[in-house]
């Protein structure tokens, strides 16, 4: 199916990500900062990234603008926490493709890289 990266200062979700997404077919490959997951992006050409948007040091915004410099149309779901949908919607404004709160919906997750790896045959 798709090559995913998951980009979280959280190893819990990036481990749990990786679990829930690789039996489904998936390759996922994680970075716990912006600035291996900007490395990882270049080195291992992601189809959907699925980026936190508060990380210490380079957060996930920062990180967002970085990819549109390098990939302007590489798939970029941002994950934030509930009540943090300010920063969500400055990111959709920014370029990325959609964007999923915490904790995550299961399905939607799910449905949303199903869509972008469909749209992207």
């Amino acid at each position: 199916m798709a090559r995913i990266l998951v980009v979280d200062d959280e190893a819990e979700i990036c481990s749990f990500l990786r679990d829930f997404l690789t039996p489904r077919g998936h390759k996922v490959e994680t970075a716990r900062d912006g600035p291996t997951a900007i490395d990882k992006i270049m080195l291992l050409a992601p189809e959907i990234v699925l980026l936190d948007i508060v990380m210490p040091g380079m957060d996930g915004m920062k990180v967002l603008k970085e990819i549109r410099r390098i990939d302007a149309q590489l798939a970029v779901v941002m994950v934030t926490a509930v009540g943090h949908q300010e920063p969500a919607t400055k990111c959709l404004e920014l370029g990325a493709f959609d964007y999923i709160t915490k904790p995550v919906d299961l399905d939607y997750l799910e449905n949303v890289i199903l869509v972008k790896a469909l749209d992207s045959m």
